[in-house]
């Protein structure tokens, strides 16, 4: 009987060592994992309402914003056009009711001395990008104003618009 047991035990163990023995060969590679982030901007703009214009009553001014998200550290520049108006420029935006016109202008500061050009009339407002997400977004503020000209105390009564074109260079 000890044989008979010596013998089963060795057989077990010889099982084992061959089964112990099968194991699998491995080789092993590697692969690079590339990407690139593009620099990128998005625009969105809010309407300037102007409050109702009373002739040689005043100036009336108004403000509106411009949201700007940018890659990270990336610098752009923010422009607005002389408007779709016929005849509007940088220097004197039109809106039109019809074939009347209003004059009004854009800038980049509250005190409205500077105005909002496209680069080459005016002054473009610029900034960098901290990142694409919402809650990083730049605000920038249009501060607005319909100047009580003597062309504007003689525009007939009316609504008047104007379309203005933002433009951000990055």
């Amino acid at each position: 009987m000890l044989r008979f047991n010596a013998l089963r035990t060795a057989m077990a163990l010889c099982l084992f060592a061959v089964g112990g023995a099968a194991v699998a060969e491995q080789s092993s590679g590697t692969f690079n994992v590339t990407a690139r982030i593009r620099g990128n901007c998005l625009v969105s703009a809010q309407n300037l309402a102007f409050a109702d214009y009373v002739p040689a009553a005043g100036d009336v001014d108004a403000e509106s914003q411009i949201s700007v998200r940018c890659t990270t550290g990336t610098a752009f520049n923010v422009a607005l056009n002389g408007g779709s108006t016929a005849g509007g420029s940088i220097g004197q935006r039109l809106m039109a009711s019809g074939p009347h016109v209003l004059q009004y202008n854009l800038y980049t500061d509250a005190a409205r001395t500077t105005l909002w050009g496209d680069g080459s009339e005016g002054v473009v407002v610029s900034g960098e990008g901290e990142g694409m997400s919402p809650a990083k977004a730049q605000i920038k503020t249009v501060y607005g104003r319909v100047p009580d000209s003597l062309a504007n105390q003689d525009a007939p009564p009316g609504d008047y618009s104007d379309v203005i074109t933002v433009t951000v260079t990055f």
